[in-house]
């Protein structure tokens, strides 16, 4: 069994980065459709079991529930330990793994997530990187293979875990995958992909940010 979880943050706090180029509450309203559009895809890949967005933040949870994922309400103790929380509450059993997908992936493909899941030696891990350095999304089976270790410049962190864990590890570079946003760069990047989600498209456009 492989269960899905996307973590995010409260939307007072996410997506700081985007800020002065777009007022706080067009912020909110594009991490909110991200996070639909991420949802979406995830619920089209057979091979997911469960989808679930683990956030501090209600109106997400809400969000989450809407869009067809569980909704795990937490408190935040920081992107790591809510997501090994949240991976021990999914996949209980030692045998079960965990896909972690960001939730600012709005490009995001059905195709492109199943074949990181058709990646993976088990046990081991599988990654696929954002152009950043990051990790935009992370397998592992079982799912404490090894650490989460999401933040700047993840990929080699995730890489030299599974080095010193002994683990076979995978990186799969996924073009649907490799833009997270994080700045108005990034904003300019996913409105040229033709995967780009409808829910992400239709807010970008109600900023004035795109042509309808």
């Amino acid at each position: 069994m492989i269960a899905a979880l996307v973590p995010v943050k409260t939307l007072a706090t996410s997506k700081s980065r985007l800020l002065p180029d777009l007022p706080r509450e067009a912020v909110a309203r594009l991490a909110t459709a991200m996070l639909r559009d991420v949802v979406a895809a995830l619920r089209r890949v057979p091979a997911l079991s469960r989808v679930a967005v683990v956030t501090p933040d209600a109106v997400l949870a809400q969000t989450a529930r809407e869009a067809g994922a569980e909704a795990l309400l937490r408190d935040d103790p920081g992107l790591n330990p809510a997501v090994e929380r949240a991976a021990a509450e999914l996949a209980p059993q030692r045998g079960d793994g965990v896909l972690v997908v960001l939730g600012d992936l709005p490009t995001l493909t059905p195709a492109d997530l199943s074949r990181l899941l058709e990646a993976i030696e088990v046990p081991g891990a599988a990654l696929a990187p954002s152009s950043d350095g990051g990790t935009s999304a992370l397998l592992r089976v079982p799912r404490d293979a090894i650490p989460a270790r999401f933040g700047p410049d993840s990929a080699a962190r995730h890489r030299a875990e599974a080095l010193r864990a002994g683990v076979r590890f995978r990186e799969i570079s996924l073009a649907s995958l490799a833009v997270d946003v994080d700045v108005s760069a990034d904003v300019e990047c996913i409105l040229r992909s033709p995967t780009l989600g409808s829910e992400t498209r239709a807010a970008l456009e109600g900023m004035g940010l795109c042509a309808a």
